[in-house]
């Protein structure tokens, strides 16, 4: 296991599902912490391998995500999406349908369009959720948040990005806060009204030619 993911199994916090080393009895398959952790692990020695443009940075896994899938902005529809743009193969660590995620959806439109090496992430690498109700989804606090931006900083030392881009202004703040020298961009979140702005300043970015949108990208409108 990549050092850097048993450090991350070992976090605990209350009212906080880490899928690196808690499993769901509704969801999961039986080995589902133990394959999370490994496609992780294995994702990250990928990425030492090569040339990183930029770390993408949300703000915290998401019940309908990164709880499942143990992957930033990824949910079970896009697993295959994320692992194979780095060589890898992975099978699900949950059981039943395939659940979607909005802000993942948007996400992998045009990540897909992407060929730069992105590795994702979040502030807080965890599942914050509310308390009682492990499928909800909450803001991280004040000591989350100090956790998550000391692993984000280690992450940036691991990978050394070209650029960072964050997703919405928590990550921004965050990132504000490691003090990073990386260059430091910004977009609007894709939720809340927010996916037409991203996708477009993405786009700009990246120069993603908007003439043929991708068959997700048109479902998204």
């Amino acid at each position: 296991m990549h050092p850097f993911v048993d450090a991350l199994a070992a976090l605990s916090f209350e009212n906080s599902f880490n899928p690196y080393s808690d499993r769901c009895d509704v969801h999961d398959r039986v080995d589902a912490p133990k394959r999370r952790a490994m496609v992780l692990s294995t994702l990250l020695t990928q990425a030492q391998s090569r040339e990183v443009d930029a770390i993408w940075i949300g703000r915290d896994l998401g019940y309908r995500g990164g709880r499942r899938t143990g992957l930033a902005l990824t949910d079970d529809v896009h697993i295959r999406c994320h692992v194979e743009r780095w060589g890898v193969s992975a099978d699900r660590p949950t059981i039943g349908e395939a659940v979607a995620e909005r802000t993942a959806a948007v996400i992998w439109s045009i990540l897909d369009r992407i060929q730069a090496g992105v590795f994702l992430w979040n502030v807080f690498p965890l599942h914050p959720h509310e308390m009682g109700n492990p499928f909800s989804n909450r803001q991280h606090n004040a000591k989350e948040r100090r956790v998550g931006e000391e692993v984000l900083e280690a992450l940036i030392l691991l990978l050394k990005p070209r650029r960072i881009i964050c997703i919405g202004n928590d990550a921004s703040a965050a990132v504000a806060r490691v003090g990073s020298s990386i260059s430091i961009l910004r977009v609007r979140h894709p939720s809340y009204g927010g996916q037409a702005q991203f996708l477009d300043q993405v786009r700009a970015l990246y120069k993603v030619n908007q003439v043929n949108p991708t068959r997700q990208e048109r479902l998204l409108f």
